[in-house]
């Protein structure tokens, strides 16, 4: 799925797929499978749950090996009123992440597109995952 476009200074390139939808709300399944990149273009409505899984008929657990990891990056439009991913799941359960400065954002930024930097690692079997967090506004 990814396409190369070369070499720049020793370093290989390649892009890779984006999803894009409209709004954000209610429990939004983020399929590993399908896009590194999730953009939602249209005004967020509600605080939301992001749900990691690797497709909709596969679990993340099963495609990531102990010490594998998966980048993705979420894309939130928000308007005057702003709105964060307040619950992150992988598989359907809770996780907590481990956020960028130390402190989980309790909000989005308005008028912005905030984008959420998540890093999963699976660190045990069981499965453990270590998730590690950012928030960045753009405005």
């Amino acid at each position: 799925r990814h396409t190369r476009y070369g070499t720049v200074t020793g370093v290989q390139t390649c892009a890779l797929p984006i999803s894009s939808a409209s709004t954000a709300s209610g429990t939004i399944n983020i399929d590993t499978a399908t896009a590194a990149t999730w953009y939602y273009t249209n005004n967020a409505s509600a605080n939301h749950t992001l749900n990691f899984r690797h497709s909709s008929n596969t679990s993340l657990s099963s495609t990531l090996a102990v010490g594998d990891s998966v980048t993705i990056v979420w894309l939130n439009t928000n308007g005057s009123t702003a709105y964060y991913p307040n619950v992150i799941q992988i598989d359907a359960t809770t996780s907590t992440p481990k956020w960028q400065g130390g402190t989980a954002p309790t909000a989005g930024n308005a008028s912005s597109v905030d984008a959420y930097v998540f890093n999963i690692v699976k660190t045990a079997a069981t499965p453990t995952y270590t998730i590690l967090a950012s928030q960045t506004k753009f405005a």
